[in-house]
């Protein structure tokens, strides 16, 4: 009697645990009625596909002369005078201490692709008011943080065309994925 209990509260529960984690993997039967889906205008004004090869990058450009301005008003109180530091920590330096055992990893030091970086600040800075700065500003401000870690020139022109052809510091120090279909 008491294993025939056990096997009854046994199934039981296994039962209830397949409904509970398999009743996920149904698709919804019927829509919700709420919202849209977005139109291709919409999502091309989020502007959040900056692929390394500069694919997705709007019309515009700006300089590292034009940046410094836009820097000190927009960033400066975050990341330092010289993106050196400040609350954020440094956005330059740290090139060559990947390897070591207190790597420093910056923009500059780190990230392999300067698309990702024209990326990140039109999406997220400034992190009081993230995207309001215009294609231009972030084209500039993206030089001028490239202009102070030594890579682009203080007058060299960042655009859709020349910012993929950055050569960032670390842009061969990644592995390859090497999945079918992954980064293609």
């Amino acid at each position: 009697m008491r294993m025939h209990r056990w096997l009854i509260y046994g199934s039981f529960t296994m039962l209830l645990m397949l409904l509970t984690t398999a009743s996920p993997l149904y698709p919804q039967s019927k829509p919700l009625g709420v919202g849209r889906a977005a139109t291709a205008s919409e999502v091309k004004a989020w502007g959040i596909s900056i692929a390394p090869d500069g694919r997705g990058l709007p019309e515009g450009s700006g300089t590292a002369a034009a940046g410094k301005e836009v820097y000190a008003r927009r960033c400066s109180e975050c990341h330092g005078d010289n993106a050196d530091g400040g609350d954020d920590g440094p956005l330059i330096g740290g090139q060559g201490s990947l390897p070591t055992p207190k790597p420093l990893k910056t923009v500059i030091s780190f990230w392999p692709h300067a698309t990702t970086l024209w990326d990140y600040v039109n999406r997220s800075m400034p992190y009081d008011r993230p995207g309001m700065l215009p294609a231009d500003q972030v084209y500039s401000v993206v030089a001028y943080v490239l202009h102070l870690g030594g890579i682009v020139g203080e007058n060299d022109v960042m655009d859709a065309k020349t910012l993929p052809q950055v050569k960032m510091p670390n842009r061969d120090g990644f592995v390859p994925d090497p999945r079918p279909g992954v980064g293609k």
